[in-house]
């Protein structure tokens, strides 16, 4: 039996929320990215029945992940060859006519709390003349929510005439014109590809990730990222943050799967910044 759109608050017989309706009622499209996304689009999917369009921008899916974004009515899909995460965004909000957005990505979750607030929070926003929100993130080890990650807050709800995407680094990130609010209430971050994709998707993004911080002058630079270009310290610091300041010990075996996640994606991008450094003086001395 299906669950309904928002689970009921308190245990008990499930009774109609009338949040469901407003949520529905909303000046709000959501907008999702896909590419070969089977492990997560349909859990995803479910948890969003209450929004009343979701436009998916996909580049090419070959796994069935378009036959499950087909078999819910509240998908547009839309194909276009990918080129970038700025450019796939910025094409889908070309083609959005609601006044607000809902940024996700495949495999983000919207708790039941979040979803209940969003008439709330639009309300608010007329009233505060406020042009978007910032969620921070619950990261999820096979569906199970971390004390604490190193998951910055990311505008993933903002007015859809205010917001435009930019490459940065490996991925991309929204710039708003306009005052974007901190929420409490976090999105959850569930990512269930197998481990060959997540290491594939590693590589590919931390050369990137190299680049973009040896062309950066340092002082444009948080003290995280000198920290990754100039010491090797960075794999160490992960996994310290991890387990102790982000309390991955006190969440068992998935904290620690998590903390040596991102160990090994640190040890990687120290060795990914040392090669390109080579390159790079090899370049000069041939120049020379």
């Amino acid at each position: 039996m299906s669950a309904p759109p928002f689970p009921p608050a308190a245990s008990g017989t499930p009774s109609p929320d009338p949040s469901a309706d407003r949520a529905a009622a909303l000046p709000l499209t959501g907008l999702m990215l896909t590419w070969n996304e089977t492990a997560n689009i349909g859990r995803t999917l479910a948890g969003l029945r209450w929004l009343s369009e979701i436009l998916v921008i996909d580049s090419g899916s070959t796994d069935g992940t378009l036959e499950v974004l087909a078999a819910h009515p509240n998908v547009r899909i839309l194909h276009r060859p990918f080129d970038s995460f700025a450019a796939q965004c910025n094409f889908g909000l070309d083609r959005i006519s609601s006044a607000w957005v809902l940024s996700l990505d495949a495999d983000y979750g919207v708790p039941p709390e979040l979803a209940r607030a969003l008439p709330a929070l639009l309300e608010r926003a007329e009233r505060d003349n406020l042009a978007g929100y910032s969620l921070p993130f619950r990261y999820c080890i096979d569906g199970r929510p971390l004390r604490g990650s190193l998951l910055p807050p990311r505008t993933c709800l903002y007015r859809t005439s205010r917001g435009r995407y930019r490459d940065e680094g490996h991925g991309h990130r929204v710039v708003i014109d306009g005052e974007v609010a901190p929420l409490g209430l976090p999105l959850l971050h569930d990512d269930r590809k197998p481990l060959e994709r997540w290491l594939a998707s590693q590589q590919k993004y931390l050369r990137i990730e190299a680049a973009t911080l040896l062309a950066t002058p340092s002082q444009r630079l948080s003290w995280a990222d000198r920290l990754r270009k100039h010491t090797p310290l960075s794999p160490l610091a992960a996994l310290s943050f991890c387990l102790l300041l982000r309390g991955g010990l006190l969440d068992g075996r998935a904290g620690l799967i998590y903390a040596l996640q991102r160990t090994y994606a640190e040890l990687l991008l120290v060795l990914m910044l040392h090669e390109e450094r080579k390159r790079q003086l090899g370049l000069t001395a041939k120049e020379s």
